[in-house]
């Protein structure tokens, strides 16, 4: 792939990563919701509670970040912390019942929101593109590492 190629991609990808996520957070917006509160409630809905630092690589959020996001989601009454029988210093973070209603009540608007963002795609090319960015993702990341020898 050429330079050229190269920058068109990264601009076409950042645009779309920017609509889809528009669209994602409006939808999410009319349930009084941010987007981070969301993937913190549909983490907690699949994956049952998290210490709070599993939730944290779970929905991409730094450590004070995710502190916060917790906080709100305790204020509103959708998230409760519990503490870690192992070790003192931990939490668990875990949906309250209102919590489990919600998502209960808005992830299928949520999920077909999301479906109605990738319609220009066919499944088929939605797969191709999960594969291939997914490869993407990974080979990014082997870039972006240090290397050993640096330092």
């Amino acid at each position: 792939m050429g330079r050229d190629d190269a920058l068109k991609l990264f601009v076409v990808l950042n645009r779309a990563a920017t609509a889809v996520t528009a669209a994602a957070q409006a939808n999410v917006a009319r349930h009084g919701l941010s987007l981070a509160e969301f993937a913190a409630l549909e983490a907690l809905y699949h994956k049952g509670p998290l210490l709070v630092g599993e939730l944290q690589r779970a929905v991409l959020k730094s450590s004070g970040g995710i502190t916060y996001l917790v906080d709100r989601l305790v204020e509103k009454g959708l998230v409760q912390r519990r503490p870690c029988p192992g070790d003192r210093r931990a939490l668990y973070a875990e949906l309250t019942e209102e919590g489990s209603d919600l998502v209960d009540r808005i992830f299928p608007d949520h999920a077909a929101a999301l479906e109605e963002a990738m319609g220009a795609l066919t499944p088929d090319e939605q797969r191709q593109a999960t594969d291939l960015l997914k490869r993407l993702g990974l080979a990014a990341a082997d870039v972006a590492r240090p290397s050993p020898s640096a330092g």
